[in-house]
């Protein structure tokens, strides 16, 4: 396959607001050992490309510069060692860089064949917060069948998808916070026991009076310092607190840690950039498992709220900022 020298990206000159951004050319990258080169059709916008290009969340030293994290597209080199992708194939990605691109390189152990029957944009719309949600939800916040949740930002990306995953592995009930009655409702349609209206509610008294006092078992957030004493006063016994970003500010203080004792709480939390190579791999493992086959089956769905071409990178980051999207941002590379 005959391969260009350069390509379209979308450049970042320095840190700012959406316009900062703009569309350069330069240098096709080259894929290293075990990694790929895909031809990419469609890539995700998510909280971390607006914080990076804000320039509060660089890129690794080893990761490209160029923004953006899942990326689909078509496999069109191979770095030296990889054996379980051929060139033709079609697959979707968590990238460490470089997704707002016509080329991407990405590490094979962080890539997966499109669920079939899905096209780019849906296939672009899950690596991100797939990864993201089974590796806090699940691997490390440890959700079971018959326990209860509560998901923050329910009507985002990584909220319908923690809604979808949390009911088809048998949550017992699941609650999510939203940012108006029409985000609460997508987030019961999806499959939520009680949207729950953040801006007209206190999440908090409605955990009470939905679980009789007892709490929930598992809760997701987004939000941070903002939410933490009421998320530890929403948690059962034995319950577990995951954080995923701090959307409300980094910083509590003045917070009551007892009931962190009294209540044998868990505080857990984690980004998905820094993570290795090979805990990546396992994540990946995991969901070409267990929730490939419900992709393909039709059980759970990317929701995605806009497709919009990459020429379009500053409305697309603006939409994510005024948080009224439900779903997934995607947008396509001609």
């Amino acid at each position: 396959m005959s391969l260009p020298s350069d390509m379209r990206f979308v450049d970042l000159p320095s840190f700012g607001d959406p316009e900062v951004m703009t569309i350069a050319r330069g240098p096709l990258p080259v894929p290293r050992a075990g990694e790929i080169l895909v031809k990419v059709e469609a890539a995700g916008v998510n909280r971390p490309d607006v914080q990076q290009r804000k320039g509060a969340y660089p890129a690794p030293k080893d990761a490209s510069p160029v923004l953006g994290l899942e990326i689909a597209g078509e496999v069109v080199a191979l770095g030296d060692g990889v054996t379980e992708f051929k060139l033709g194939d079609k697959v979707c990605a968590l990238a460490n860089g470089g997704g707002y691109a016509e080329y991407c390189t990405v590490p094979a152990s962080q890539t997966l064949f499109w669920p079939k029957g899905y096209d780019s944009v849906k296939a672009a719309a899950l690596p991100e917060t797939f990864f993201t949600v089974w590796a806090n939800l699940f691997q490390m916040a440890g959700l079971t069948e018959g326990e209860t949740v509560l998901i923050h930002g329910g009507s985002s990306g990584i909220g319908t998808t923690a809604i979808q995953l949390a009911k088809v592995f048998g949550a017992s009930a699941i609650y999510a916070t939203a940012g108006s009655r029409e985000k609460c409702d997508a987030c019961e349609k999806l499959g939520a026991t009680r949207g729950i209206d953040y801006k007209t509610e206190d999440f908090a008294e409605v955990i009470k009076a939905e679980t009789k006092g007892k709490g929930v078992d598992v809760i997701l957030d987004m939000i941070g310092a903002s939410y933490f004493e009421k998320n530890l006063a929403s948690l059962a016994k034995d319950g577990c607190l995951s954080m995923i970003a701090f959307l409300g500010g980094p910083v509590a203080e003045k917070v009551n840690l007892t009931p962190i004792m009294v209540k044998r709480l868990t505080v857990t939390g984690s980004t998905m950039r820094p993570r290795t190579a090979e805990e990546k791999r396992a994540i990946r493992d995991d969901l070409l498992a267990e929730v490939w086959p419900q992709l393909e089956e039709g059980t759970i769905a990317p929701l995605i709220h806009d497709v919009l071409p990459i020429e379009r990178v500053a409305e697309a980051h603006r939409l994510m900022e005024t948080s009224t999207h439900i779903g997934k941002i995607i947008m396509t590379v001609q």
